[in-house]
């Protein structure tokens, strides 16, 4: 059963790579090898031979399983001809809505839709939708779980930023079932079309979603302009939204992000304290004298609380993957004991395994799977077949217990490191002591004051939430502190495939019981992981064009230096192209400074990530068109005012400012457009030329002051392709083979303009366009020849989710 499990789970990963879905012919043939495999497969003489029938069998079931799970589900697409159409939508509000600055998002369970002359229309099942408040208007009203409201709307189809080392938007869309994403248009005033029709329609999600949201607002009140008022929430009911993204930052340089969540530990204690309860009134037969354990055991009712306390717990978590672990090996546990059969640990770890991903196969897509089940199997790598002796004497007792958790967190730290660089990057040094302190402190203080204090009535759930509250205060201080150390945090390039299987051969070698020979060995398999270094063009220079949305962000690279042109647009308050898009791609790829930093011009969609890119990594120069008193001259270590005729050399390659002149610093009719800085980058026979916002006029002005320096293999198309941009007599100069449009998909100022696209296509450059083939890289060769070898995300890595 394990290995069939085991192959079930390898099927399920392996669809997820693949960039179509298979076809019914090829389904068939798989049925038929999986057939031909597992009908001799008892009849196999060696155990080896039929552990290898049954992975094989496994992974064609899961691979088939997967696919028609995902066949299902992307059926249910929103028609091309409704994408930014006015509907008119009803349905019932099946999330917690989450209230930013701007409005407030939430997910709608469509039950009709129609265009606005009434003819009705088919759209998906479920629709994730986003209220912003309009300019100088009110707030949008505060919806609840299982309201019924009618809505006008306009959607598109689920698109993500795709980019190397980024966030798979579109991928999680699919797994939360949201096949299409949208905004209400207007407000909710009288007369409009946005108006509550039911206060409440029951139903099980609308219920557990109420909850969900009262217990939120409870602890809302009770913590009002608290700083870590968001982690009791977590605590409670999963819902990290409302945690600062400067205190994620110090629990992930300190390893314990995974304790701010209703973690597994979280749900584990309190099924077992529910268990426990019920068992000691059960035994006692409820204190009535009827004795109820002749006619059910104790033992039984006490796994049936458990599961049913856990089954409750996990679904105000919002029902994450670490919650679904616990909840099923706490299930598989309890029905072992029902049956009368003696489930194994790893059996009962498989069975957990198996069921995730029969209820979700795109788990294996995130994170948190492979930390969850890997700190488990670490876990039982370490701890299980080494019974140790019960010491005598209280002392002793808890001298073993703490020994044992410190053998558990020294496995769990050593285990986890190959797989925390390929997903992230970097090692928390400093985890194992802030673990040790806030493993048990979260787990059996916060954890169960925070709850009590959620359920408890006035006034006391306050004073329980307050000291809850005044823990995580000083645990943060704590923490704080740890993070501030130069070597909190160890940090390297994502490790290739094989680096990251050698690091895990070694981490389980590290591992095994006392007397296995040369464990120590093991840290010489690390070395190619440890060693692991940053890779640069070794000549030429490379240019990383982002998939950013609407803005600007470049990332240029040459053999010792790099610099980041423009910073991507400020999404949210809490989010931007720095925080959600550079920065992980910088880390992922091992990038800890850059040494200089172009930020053309004020507009957000051009600065909004630059001081999460200042905060994140070191940044030598900033050279930019911004006022002396802006915030981001402010947090630069060194800012220069960007002036045509700037230069400077980088290792073969040159650059040179083009624009602007002092003279447009000086009048003031000139819009920030206008003092966009203008960048041409040069090696050998190659050339890319950044010139931000410019407009007409200014490509004028180029044109009359240097016809002779446009020229360029890559032009990045002025403005985003807007009409005010790329006119003819620009484009005959600058005279480009390839031109990279950066633009958000169906932006509202549909960019780039077709006739400027099409006069692009008339001169037979090449257009690279983000919101079509996501980030794109261009490695400039220095050659004479001027090649310009291309990449482009949505290209080299397919999926078959994308693009629908």
């Amino acid at each position: 059963m394990r290995c069939l499990l085991l192959g079930f789970a390898s099927g399920v990963g392996l669809l997820q790579t693949r960039a179509s879905l298979p076809s019914p012919w090829m389904a068939g043939l798989l049925l038929l090898a999986a057939a031909c495999i597992a009908l001799p497969c008892r009849r196999l003489p060696a155990a080896w031979a039929r552990a290898s029938a049954r992975l094989a069998c496994g992974a064609v079931a899961g691979f088939l399983w997967a696919a028609l799970v995902a066949q299902h589900y992307l059926a249910d697409e929103l028609p091309a001809g409704l994408e930014g159409q006015d509907l008119v939508a009803t349905g019932v509000i099946d999330s917690l809505p989450y209230r930013f600055e701007r409005g407030l998002r939430f997910n709608l369970a469509l039950e009709s839709a129609a265009l606005p002359d009434g003819s009705p229309v088919r759209l998906p099942p479920r629709l994730a939708l986003s209220w912003y408040a309009e300019p100088r208007g009110p707030q949008p009203p505060a919806l609840q779980p299982g309201e019924r409201w009618q809505f006008a709307l306009r959607l598109k189809k689920p698109h993500g930023n795709a980019n190397w080392d980024g966030f798979d938007y579109e991928a999680w869309l699919l797994e939360q079932r949201l096949r299409a994403t949208g905004s209400v248009r207007g407000d909710a005033a009288p007369g409009s079309a946005n108006r509550r029709l039911s206060a409440f329609v029951p139903g099980f999600t609308a219920v557990v979603e109420r909850c969900r949201g009262w217990l939120r607002e409870r602890i809302e009140r009770a913590l009002r302009g608290q700083p870590y008022a968001g982690v009791i929430i977590a605590l409670v009911i999963g819902d990290q939204r409302d945690i600062d993204q400067g205190d994620w930052k110090i629990f992930t340089r300190t390893g314990i992000g995974h304790l701010v969540s209703i973690s597994g530990l979280h749900i584990t204690m309190v099924a077992g304290l529910a268990a426990g309860l019920a068992r000691l009134l059960w035994r006692h037969s409820l204190f009535t004298g009827r004795q109820l354990p002749l006619l059910l055991p104790a033992q039984k009712v006490a796994s049936l609380a458990g599961v049913a306390v856990a089954l409750a717990y996990v679904l105000l978590a919002g029902f994450g993957v670490p919650a679904q672990r616990t909840l099923y090996m706490i299930a598989v546990v309890g029905a072992a004991l029902w049956s009368g059969r003696i489930a194994s640990v790893s059996h009962v770890l498989c069975a957990a395994l198996g069921v995730v991903l029969l209820l979700d196969p795109w788990a294996v897509l995130w994170p948190g799977f492979w930390l969850s089940f890997g700190a488990v199997a670490v876990i039982l790598l370490a701890s299980v077949g080494r019974a140790e002796r019960a010491a005598a004497g209280r002392v002793a007792r808890w001298r073993q217990a703490f020994s044992a958790a410190c053998r558990t967190q020294y496995a769990v730290t050593v285990g986890l490191v190959p797989l925390t660089l390929l997903l992230f990057g970097q090692v928390s040094l400093v985890s194992p002591l802030a673990n040790a302190v806030a493993i048990p402190l979260v787990s059996f203080a916060v954890t169960p004051l925070a709850l009590a204090g959620s359920m408890a009535p006035a006034p006391l759930s306050a004073w329980l939430l307050l000291v809850a509250h005044w823990l995580v205060q000083q645990l943060a201080v704590l923490l704080a502190w740890l993070s501030s150390l130069p070597l909190a945090v160890w940090s390297a390039p994502l490790p290739s495939w094989w680096m990251f299987v050698l690091a895990l051969l070694g981490a389980l070698w590290l591992l095994l019981p006392r007397g296995w020979p040369a464990r120590r060995l093991g840290l010489a398999l690390w070395l190619p992981l440890l060693l692991n270094a940053p890779r640069f063009p070794e000549q030429g220079f490379r240019v990383t064009a982002f998939d950013i949305g609407q803005g600007n962000a470049l990332l240029l690279e040459t053999a010792h230096h790099r610099l980041l042109y423009d910073t991507g647009p400020a999404y949210t308050p809490e989010s931007d192209g720095g925080s959600r898009v550079i920065v992980p791609y910088l880390k992922g790829r091992g990038i800890a400074m850059l040494d200089a930093m172009v930020v053309s011009h004020s507009d957000a969609d051009h600065s909004g990530g630059a001081l999460s890119v200042m905060d994140a990594v070191d940044v030598g120069w900033l050279t930019s068109s911004l006022d002396a008193d802006h915030e981001i001259v402010g947090a630069a270590r060194q800012h220069r005012r960007c002036l045509a005729g700037q230069r400077w050399e980088w290792d073969g390659v040159q650059f040179e400012m083009l624009h602007p002149t002092p003279q447009i610093y000086a009048g003031e009719r000139w819009k920030p457009n206008a003092r966009s800085c203008t960048l041409r980058v040069s090696a050998g026979g190659a050339s890319m030329l950044l010139g931000g916002d410019i407009e007409a006029p200014q490509e004028a002005m180029l044109l009359d002051a240097m016809p002779h320096k446009l020229m360029a293999t890559v032009l990045l198309a002025p403005h985003h392709g807007s009409g005010t941009s790329s006119t003819p007599d620009f484009l005959d100069a600058v005279a480009p083979q390839i031109a990279v449009f950066q633009v958000g998909y169906r932006n509202r100022y549909h960019h780039p303009k077709p006739q400027v696209e099409a006069r692009y296509a008339e001169r037979g450059i090449r257009r690279l366009r983000s919101d079509l083939d996501g980030a794109v890289r261009l490695d400039f060769a220095g050659g004479p020849d001027g090649a310009v070898q291309v990449e482009r995300y949505r290209d080299a890595h397919r999926r078959y989710w994308y693009g629908r």
